[in-house]
Formats: structure tokens, C-alpha cells, sequence
């Protein structure tokens, strides 16, 4: 499995990869932690009024649940042009492969994208903080609170409990009743 690209997925790439995958595993990354510590200051929020995403973030003793996206031979280049539009457009993630254990045991190596912590995107709030802001802020691909509420209903289709995430989605409907 290794001779494919690979991407892993554990935010809007759940549910939104941007491509059709080959193949689709569910799989975990060792030492990652998904957290809402990066500033959206254009997808999800503006600069004036910024809101928040995921990325993975370095935690030795964590591991992240989220889907391997196998990409069509022949269809790399495009896919990673793509991706790299989309993640890549302030410079708060590395684009960096890491090493993947699917549910069937394989290991895989895959591109993911994982926050730059001396960038200033880089926050490490709350979880009341976080639900405010994501119930607040809004920016070019929609309210902040729809990227929760989408992910979270995702890893809850994959049999993957984050209780931070259940924590703010619950949190954040009451903000925004």
C-alpha cells in the first residue's frame, strides 16, 4: 500500500477531500493531537475577525483517528497542486508525511498537514474560548460553526468519539440558539 499516494484526512477533509479518492481507509496517526489551534483568518473567519480550524498538533502521548484517501495513479500532481492551494494559503501548516496505522493493521505513509506553532495563526485556547469564537466567526467557505458541526458528525459516522469536539458542538448550539 505504500506505493500510493496517500493523504490523511481528520478535519474538512472527512468530508470534503477535494478529489475522488481510489480507496478509503480508516486510520490513525501516533503522537498527533486534533485541536482547533489555528487562526482562520480566510476560510473560516477574516483577518479582522478570525476563526478557528483544526490541525493536527504534536502529542507524543496522543494519537488522531481520520481517513487515508488513496489518489489515483496519475492524478498526484493535481491532487497535491490542489491541496496545497487550499491548506497551504497562509503558510500556518507544514505539508509533511507521516506515518499512518490503518484499521486493518497495514502501515501507510501519507501527506497531512500539521500547524506551524511559531506561526501566529498558532493559538492554544480554551475550549469556552474556542466555542465562542467558532460560534461567532464566519469567512469565504462559510460560518465557523458549520466546520464543526460537519467534522464532528463525520468522526461520530466513523465510530470515532473526540469529546472535546462533542464538547463544543454542544456548547457552540447553545450560542447560537
Amino acid at each position: 500500500m505504500t506505493d500510493r499516494l496517500w493523504i490523511f484526512g481528520y478535519g474538512s477533509l472527512l468530508w470534503d477531500p477535494g478529489f475522488v479518492p481510489e480507496r478509503k481507509l480508516r486510520a490513525r496517526a501516533q503522537g498527533w493531537h486534533r485541536s482547533f489551534c489555528m487562526r482562520s483568518v480566510v476560510h473560516r473567519g477574516t483577518p479582522g475577525k478570525p476563526g478557528l480550524v483544526l490541525a493536527l498538533d504534536r502529542a507524543e502521548a496522543a494519537s488522531c483517528s481520520g481517513v487515508a484517501f488513496a489518489v489515483r495513479p496519475g492524478e498526484e500532481e493535481t491532487v497535491l497542486a490542489d491541496l496545497r492551494a487550499r491548506e497551504l494559503v497562509t503558510d500556518a501548516y507544514f505539508e509533511q508525511r507521516i506515518a499512518l496505522e490503518a484499521e486493518d493493521g497495514a502501515a501507510l505513509e501519507a501527506v497531512t498537514y500539521v500547524i506551524d506553532r511559531s506561526h501566529a495563526q498558532y493559538c492554544n485556547l480554551s475550549l469556552e474560548e474556542q466555542a465562542q469564537v467558532i460560534a461567532r466567526a464566519s469567512g469565504g467557505r462559510g460560518p465557523n460553526r458549520d466546520y464543526l458541526f460537519n467534522t464532528a458528525a463525520h468522526l461520530a459516522e466513523m465510530g470515532v468519539c473526540d469529546a472535546d469536539l462533542d464538547w463544543l458542538v454542544q456548547r457552540v448550539r447553545a450560542l447560537t440558539v
